[in-house]
Protein backbone atom coordinates (compact mmCIF):
# COMPACT_ATOMS: atom_id res chain seq x y z
CA UNK A 1 0.00 0.00 0.00
CA UNK A 2 1.33 3.38 -1.02
CA UNK A 3 1.51 6.42 1.17
CA UNK A 4 -1.29 8.82 0.24
CA UNK A 5 1.05 11.81 0.34
CA UNK A 6 3.80 10.25 -1.80
CA UNK A 7 4.66 11.86 -5.12
CA UNK A 8 3.52 8.72 -6.90
CA UNK A 9 0.07 8.82 -5.26
CA UNK A 10 -0.33 12.54 -5.88
CA UNK A 11 0.62 12.13 -9.55
CA UNK A 12 -1.83 9.25 -9.92
CA UNK A 13 -4.65 11.35 -8.45
CA UNK A 14 -3.89 14.23 -10.81
CA UNK A 15 -3.75 11.99 -13.88
CA UNK A 16 -6.97 10.15 -12.98
CA UNK A 17 -8.77 13.43 -12.33
CA UNK A 18 -7.71 14.96 -15.66
CA UNK A 19 -7.56 12.06 -18.12
CA UNK A 20 -10.60 9.96 -18.96
CA UNK A 21 -8.55 7.24 -20.61
CA UNK A 22 -6.31 6.85 -17.56
CA UNK A 23 -9.35 6.63 -15.31
CA UNK A 24 -10.96 4.03 -17.59
CA UNK A 25 -7.83 1.90 -17.66
CA UNK A 26 -7.46 2.13 -13.89
CA UNK A 27 -11.01 0.78 -13.48
CA UNK A 28 -11.13 -1.93 -16.17
CA UNK A 29 -7.42 -2.59 -16.68
CA UNK A 30 -5.61 -5.75 -15.77
CA UNK A 31 -5.52 -9.33 -16.91
CA UNK A 32 -8.93 -10.49 -15.68
CA UNK A 33 -11.26 -7.50 -15.37
CA UNK A 34 -12.04 -7.19 -19.09
CA UNK A 35 -12.73 -10.94 -19.28
CA UNK A 36 -15.03 -10.76 -16.24
CA UNK A 37 -16.92 -7.78 -17.65
CA UNK A 38 -17.16 -9.35 -21.11
CA UNK A 39 -18.47 -12.61 -19.62
CA UNK A 40 -21.06 -10.79 -17.51
CA UNK A 41 -22.40 -9.08 -20.65
CA UNK A 42 -24.27 -12.38 -21.14
CA UNK A 43 -26.25 -11.67 -17.98
CA UNK A 44 -26.39 -12.51 -14.28
CA UNK A 45 -24.17 -15.42 -13.24
CA UNK A 46 -23.41 -17.43 -10.16
CA UNK A 47 -19.81 -17.41 -8.96
CA UNK A 48 -18.97 -20.97 -10.11
CA UNK A 49 -20.58 -20.39 -13.49
CA UNK A 50 -18.48 -17.26 -13.91
CA UNK A 51 -15.29 -19.03 -12.81
CA UNK A 52 -15.85 -21.88 -15.27
CA UNK A 53 -16.46 -19.37 -18.08
CA UNK A 54 -13.04 -17.72 -17.67
CA UNK A 55 -10.18 -20.10 -18.42
CA UNK A 56 -7.13 -19.80 -16.23
CA UNK A 57 -8.40 -17.47 -13.51
CA UNK A 58 -7.75 -18.65 -9.95
CA UNK A 59 -10.46 -18.44 -7.29
CA UNK A 60 -8.41 -15.96 -5.30
CA UNK A 61 -7.88 -13.66 -8.28
CA UNK A 62 -11.50 -13.86 -9.40
CA UNK A 63 -12.73 -12.91 -5.93
CA UNK A 64 -10.25 -10.01 -5.72
CA UNK A 65 -11.15 -8.69 -9.17
CA UNK A 66 -14.90 -9.01 -8.51
CA UNK A 67 -14.48 -7.04 -5.27
CA UNK A 68 -12.62 -4.27 -7.10
CA UNK A 69 -15.22 -4.16 -9.87
CA UNK A 70 -17.95 -4.02 -7.23
CA UNK A 71 -16.16 -1.23 -5.35
CA UNK A 72 -15.82 0.72 -8.61
CA UNK A 73 -19.54 0.33 -9.32
CA UNK A 74 -19.33 -1.89 -12.41
CA UNK A 75 -20.56 -5.15 -10.88
CA UNK A 76 -23.22 -5.82 -8.30
CA UNK A 77 -23.23 -8.80 -5.96
CA UNK A 78 -26.61 -10.28 -5.13
CA UNK A 79 -26.82 -12.45 -2.02
CA UNK A 80 -29.91 -14.60 -1.58
CA UNK A 81 -30.88 -15.46 2.01
CA UNK A 82 -30.82 -19.22 1.52
CA UNK A 83 -28.96 -22.11 3.06
CA UNK A 84 -26.41 -22.51 1.59
CA UNK A 85 -26.23 -18.86 0.53
CA UNK A 86 -26.52 -18.25 -3.20
CA UNK A 87 -24.48 -15.40 -4.68
CA UNK A 88 -24.85 -13.99 -8.16
CA UNK A 89 -23.02 -11.25 -10.01
CA UNK A 90 -24.31 -8.91 -12.67
CA UNK A 91 -23.26 -5.73 -14.39
CA UNK A 92 -24.60 -2.45 -13.09
CA UNK A 93 -25.75 0.25 -15.51
CA UNK A 94 -22.21 1.61 -15.44
CA UNK A 95 -20.85 -1.88 -16.15
CA UNK A 96 -23.23 -2.40 -19.07
CA UNK A 97 -22.07 0.95 -20.39
CA UNK A 98 -18.65 -0.65 -21.06
CA UNK A 99 -20.14 -3.09 -23.63
CA UNK A 100 -19.37 -1.12 -26.82
CA UNK A 101 -15.84 -0.37 -25.63
CA UNK A 102 -15.18 -4.00 -24.64
CA UNK A 103 -16.50 -5.27 -27.97
CA UNK A 104 -14.32 -2.78 -29.86
CA UNK A 105 -11.27 -3.75 -27.79
CA UNK A 106 -11.96 -7.43 -28.48
CA UNK A 107 -12.33 -6.84 -32.22
CA UNK A 108 -9.15 -4.74 -32.30
CA UNK A 109 -7.23 -7.40 -30.35
CA UNK A 110 -8.44 -10.23 -32.57
CA UNK A 111 -7.61 -8.32 -35.74
CA UNK A 112 -4.14 -7.25 -34.64
CA UNK A 113 -3.26 -10.52 -32.93
CA UNK A 114 -3.74 -12.27 -36.27
CA UNK A 115 -1.61 -9.64 -38.03
CA UNK A 116 1.17 -10.03 -35.43
CA UNK A 117 1.03 -13.82 -35.61
CA UNK A 118 1.28 -13.65 -39.39
CA UNK A 119 4.24 -11.28 -39.17
CA UNK A 120 6.06 -13.35 -36.57
CA UNK A 121 5.52 -16.72 -38.25
CA UNK A 122 8.39 -16.38 -40.78
CA UNK A 123 10.71 -15.26 -37.97
CA UNK A 124 9.80 -18.30 -35.90
CA UNK A 125 10.42 -20.59 -38.89
CA UNK A 126 13.83 -18.96 -39.51
CA UNK A 127 14.76 -19.33 -35.84
CA UNK A 128 13.81 -23.00 -35.90
CA UNK A 129 15.87 -23.59 -39.08
CA UNK A 130 18.85 -21.68 -37.63
CA UNK A 131 18.66 -23.53 -34.29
Amino acid sequence: MRKTNSTNSINEEVILARCGMSYTLSVIGGRWKPAILFTLLKGRMRYNELRKSIDGVSERMLVAQLRELEADGLVSRIIYPEVPPRVEYELTDMGRDTAPMLRQMSAWGNRHRIIQQTKSSPKKKQAIKAG
